[in-house]
């Protein structure tokens, strides 16, 4: 089994005097061979598996790498040492998954101050090390995405391309749409404490309805999704509470600044903002005013689907990230790979409008016009419009 050991000397906190990955091991997988990297992040309680149907579209098979007579089987960094990417030629894919700590296989801090969107993304890049991979095509999904824009402003210089599944901010940003359904769903989840009962809520919380009732002869798609979902639940077991905590603080307290967002668009590789438009969980007006935020490195992508748009939707995700890395490596202009509008005079932010009117004593007044909703205070003014207005003297 792969693990590998986090290297407390590089994932150290300077800012911090706590070591935040003491004995932490990470589980992971590899899948195909080739010179071109992918490492895959997922999100929230998933493991390494939730990226099944991606890893079969990239490298034709989800069987992992394992090779038993490769096993050291004598501790130290991990079980088995992987070759360096320098040993490669030709074509093909090679991809890389893992679990996050706190969920599958990888240790599971028990003080939620050991998971941060920071210290996670410190892990990939510590997994990356131990891989001998200089450069990786990075593609995240819902918490996962966070990592990966995390580790994409942290290291720049060895990302090959950004893929942003499903992703949304920090904070009140984490907030899923708020309506009875959603609710209900979130009441259920916390409520569930057997594989049956997490199987059920799961289903809601990752597709759109219209998918799960469709009809795959006598059955449902819920019916037959609700059966594997059961069993790989209790293969894998209920996400322990501490892990559950922990994870869910990362996404609370993740944040992207002005900076890191300024790393990321001018570091020169492209990036996908890829979302299903029943997304639930993670709202897509914050997934488009990123990849606003990232033009015109960034294409946004919006789906017929809901908040596991990868599975849903696997063939067009597929296609996309696929169309993602061919870009990269031909160097494509990223005027040319954005289908963003250009930031237009009086543009200051997406979803919001500047406009100045001159008045008739020489003053200037500004009115700020923002037609999304917005989260004040704590609270929700879902009215649709919000009129800002200040006086230029």
């Amino acid at each position: 089994m792969p693990f590998c050991s986090i290297d407390t000397e590089l994932n150290h906190d300077q800012n911090n005097n706590n070591n935040n990955n003491n004995g932490t091991n990470i589980f992971y997988r590899t899948y195909g061979h080739g010179p071109t990297k992918v490492l895959l992040i997922i999100g929230l309680a998933g493991t390494h598996e939730s990226w099944g149907p991606q890893i079969k579209g990239m490298v034709g098979t989800d069987l992992p790498n394992e090779d038993e007579t490769r096993s050291g089987g004598g501790g130290g960094v991990c079980d088995w040492n992987p070759v360096p990417d320098d040993n490669e030629s030709g074509g093909g894919i090679e991809v890389c998954a893992f679990d996050n700590r706190g969920m599958g296989q990888s240790s599971v801090p028990t003080r939620k101050s050991h998971y941060t969107t920071k210290i996670m993304a410190n892990d990939a890049i510590a997994l990356m090390d131990h891989l001998g991979w200089k450069k990786a095509h990075v593609f995240g999904h819902s918490m996962g995405a966070m990592i990966a824009c995390k580790l994409a402003a942290m290291v720049p210089e060895r990302i090959l391309s950004l893929a942003l599944l499903n992703v949304t901010g920090g904070g009140f940003e984490c907030f899923p749409k708020l309506d009875l359904r959603t609710l209900s769903v979130a009441i259920r989840f916390l409520r569930a404490k057997s594989p049956e009962q997490r199987a059920a809520v799961d289903l809601d919380t990752h597709y759109s309805e219209e998918y799960l009732e469709e009809c795959i002869g006598p059955n449902t798609r819920r019916e037959i999704l609700y059966q594997e979902y059961v069993k790989g639940i209790s293969a894998t077991g209920m996400q322990s509470n501490y892990g559950f905590e922990g994870q869910l603080n990362a996404c609370w307290t993740h944040k992207m600044t002005r900076t890191e967002i300024e790393s990321i668009r001018s570091a020169g590789f492209l990036v996908s903002v890829i979302h299903g438009r029943h997304d639930i969980i993670a709202q897509i007006y914050y997934a488009r005013r990123l990849a606003e935020k990232l033009h015109p490195v960034a294409r946004m992508i919006e789906l017929h689907g809901g908040h596991l748009v990868s599975h849903e939707r696997t063939e067009e995700v597929n296609q996309a990230i696929l169309e993602l890395i061919k870009a990269s490596e031909v160097s494509i202009n990223p005027n040319e790979w954005t289908n963003l509008p250009k930031k237009k005079p009086g543009w200051i932010g997406p979803g919001v409008t500047l406009i100045r009117i001159n008045t008739e004593g020489g003053s200037n007044i500004s009115i700020m016009i923002v037609n999304e909703p917005m989260f004040l205070l704590g609270l929700i003014d879902m009215s649709p419009f919000h009129y800002l207005i200040y006086h230029n003297k």
